[in-house]
């Protein structure tokens, strides 16, 4: 069977898992549970490869990290002005100073929401894919295939965890990376099923010769 002949045999996914024939297509990318997207694309994803879900890193996670850029924000300036030490300095350094902080802040709240954007954990109808974003310039990306997959576990630590419906994905595999981790992601138990749906399939296509 060619390589071709294996892609038209796969099933849809709505065919196969309850999880997926509950989810409604959607293409807003800002979401963190993104089910079906249609205009998403991978350079490593193969022809017929199929992006099920894209899951990023819940809302309510970033609160502690954009408290703690606001109190430094906020703090500093105010410490300043409340010493006089910044009084010190001529006018002309003191509006430098401010742009300057204005111009930094900037970057910081930027840098937070490009790292919580970019890193994203990916399930296709072939394999997990985990995209982590350090900078602009330097991204790793792992996957493995649905196949590879021998345990999924979810964890779920906290009150907020519980509240919001978010926890951490860990699946053990047998190839090259043996271990993922979709951290503090939404709705865990929903992910953890989605794989094992997708893995009871690729069991199946082996059993009725769909693919080798």
């Amino acid at each position: 069977m060619t390589d071709q002949n294996k892609h038209h045999a796969r099933r849809n996914v709505e065919d196969y898992s309850e999880v997926m024939k509950n989810e409604k297509s959607t293409n807003n990318f800002f979401r963190t549970f993104i089910s079906k997207p249609k205009n998403i694309h991978l350079d490593i994803q193969n022809k017929d490869e199929k992006i099920i879900l894209v899951l990023r890193q819940h809302l309510i996670t970033q609160l502690k990290s954009f408290l703690f850029l606001c109190m430094i924000i906020l703090l500093i300036p105010i410490l300043l002005n409340f010493s006089g030490f910044i009084e010190t300095f001529p006018d002309k350094f003191i509006g430098a100073f401010y742009i300057f902080w204005i111009v930094l802040t900037f970057g910081l709240f930027t840098r937070t929401f490009l790292i919580w954007f970019f890193n994203v954990y990916i399930i296709t109808d072939e394999r997990i894919i985990d995209v982590d974003f350090a900078s602009m310039i330097y991204h790793n990306i792992s996957y493995a295939k649905i196949e590879n997959i021998e345990d999924v576990t979810a964890r779920t630590t906290g009150p907020l965890a519980a509240i919001f419906n978010y926890g951490t994905i860990l699946i053990q595999t047998a190839g090259e990376k043996t271990e993922f981790e979709f951290g503090n992601v939404p709705q865990p138990a929903k992910v953890t099923k989605l794989i094992s749906e997708l893995l009871l399939e690729e069991e199946k296509e082996k059993i009725e010769g769909r693919v080798n």
